[in-house]
């Protein structure tokens, strides 16, 4: 029957009126407060051009700069000669490369581990391995601030999840002693938290995990590259590699990539590269972006007066942002946090900033609690000492005018 001239009589859709009905974009565009999918017209270094405009850049993972490093670029390039742009299918069957092998043993070597497998992203280890491990009556055990991508995982998983609160070992153990025995427990932690910038205190995570027979994973996508021996991660930071059961990373931080990986023993790598099914049924990463990570880790161990000068700028900045009365919270590291603790001056202040050439993400609500808005200002170790103090001069005079900091402002604790 012709029916191009009788119009389908349809039945009210209420996913229409849910994504019609999300309007707060579009009232933050009209406040001029809008501050995301920022458009770069340049590659990613210490400054980038926006609108025209050069930035500066206190808003990327890139934390050793090696973005635009020749090497890495150029490695990048002879791998598109090499294999083409893509692998057409999946790790399982057509899309493993020579140079994904290449990647792993080095990944492994780099974090003392026996065996690695990269995924496409480092998104896709987590919601992989995490529910691959875990069976009904197991248990997964994390942090209440880590990474979304942990907590995606533990949604795919059917174990039972639990959360402790933020790097308390004593709210971790209660939850340790309350599981029955004989069960498959499985801690999952940030090694340095993206957002506040602190590290897990892994020494007492290795002592609980011990005790109550729990396997430990550190999720270090914002560790690699920053902390350890060479950049090696935080078991490494604490010397407790052999301890440390499995290590996730990221290529998209230091690596100048994008991509991830998790190393182990070998039984649980084979285990998870026959069981994850982000890794069985997503594409294989491109070959460019397995040359430039591979280039990336060897830049790594060959310049090492990089991570030096990482921790040289992150010294400058965290004491010149305390001498000026900021709140940074607890951290220690590249990642600072400026606490604003409301979501409207958060907004205010990127906004203003990046009318004033800087670059800084704002963190709201409702991805954080009102109280603990923040900007998160990310040092590279390829600024310079003028980019960091032109920067910080901004946020101040911006901070004072919104009254968001002012003489008498408590400095962070844990300094």
């Amino acid at each position: 029957m012709d029916t191009a001239h009788h119009p389908v009589n349809r039945r009210h859709n209420p996913l229409h009126d849910k994504v019609r009905a999300f309007d707060v974009p579009q009232r933050l565009k009209a406040q001029q407060l809008y501050p995301y999918f920022r458009v770069i017209e340049s590659d990613q270094d210490t400054s980038v051009r926006i609108g025209g405009k050069e930035v500066l850049m206190f808003g990327s993972n890139s934390y050793l700069g090696l973005t635009n490093h020749p090497e890495v670029k150029a490695a990048a390039a002879a791998a598109i000669r090499k294999y083409g742009t893509g692998c057409a299918g999946s790790r399982f069957l057509n899309g493993t490369l020579d140079i994904h092998i290449e990647l792993e043993e080095a990944l492994a070597e780099f974090v003392g581990k026996e065996a690695a497998v990269v995924f496409s992203t480092g998104f896709q280890v987590n919601i992989g391995a995490i529910p691959c491990l875990l069976g009904r009556h197991d248990y997964l055990v994390l942090d209440e601030l880590d990474h979304a991508s942990i907590l995606e995982g533990s949604r795919l998983s059917f174990a039972r999840t639990v959360k402790f609160r933020h790097n308390d070992m004593n709210a971790l153990e209660r939850i340790l002693r309350n599981i029955e025995p004989d069960v498959t427990i499985l801690i999952v932690v940030d090694g340095i938290f993206s957002m506040d910038g602190d590290i897990a205190p892994l020494p007492e995570l290795v002592r609980l995990a011990a005790h109550y027979g729990a396997t430990i994973m550190v999720d270090d996508a914002h560790s690699l590259g920053v902390i350890g021996v060479e950049g090696r991660g935080t078991a490494s930071h604490f010397s407790l590699t052999d301890e440390t059961d499995l290590i996730m990373g990221t290529f998209s931080k230091s690596l100048a990539s994008i991509g991830g990986f998790i190393a182990a023993d070998q039984p649980t790598i084979n285990f998870i590269k026959h069981q994850a099914r982000s890794l069985i049924f997503s594409a294989s990463m491109s070959p460019a972006a397995a040359a430039s990570a591979l280039a990336a880790l060897r830049v790594i161990q060959h310049e090492p007066a990089r991570i030096q000068q990482l921790w040289s700028n992150t010294h400058f900045a965290l004491h010149a942002f305390h001498d000026l009365g900021f709140d940074t919270g607890n951290t220690c590291t590249p990642i600072i946090p400026i606490y604003v603790r409301n979501n409207e001056k958060t907004f205010m202040l990127a906004n203003q900033l990046l009318e004033e050439g800087v670059f800084v993400n704002p963190i709201t609500a409702p991805a954080v609690a009102e109280d603990a808005t923040l900007i998160r200002f990310s040092l590279m170790a390829t600024h310079t000492r003028e980019q960091i103090e032109q920067a910080i001069d901004k946020i101040h005079v911006i901070a004072k005018k919104l009254d968001i900091v002012g003489e008498l402002q408590p400095h962070g604790p844990g300094h």
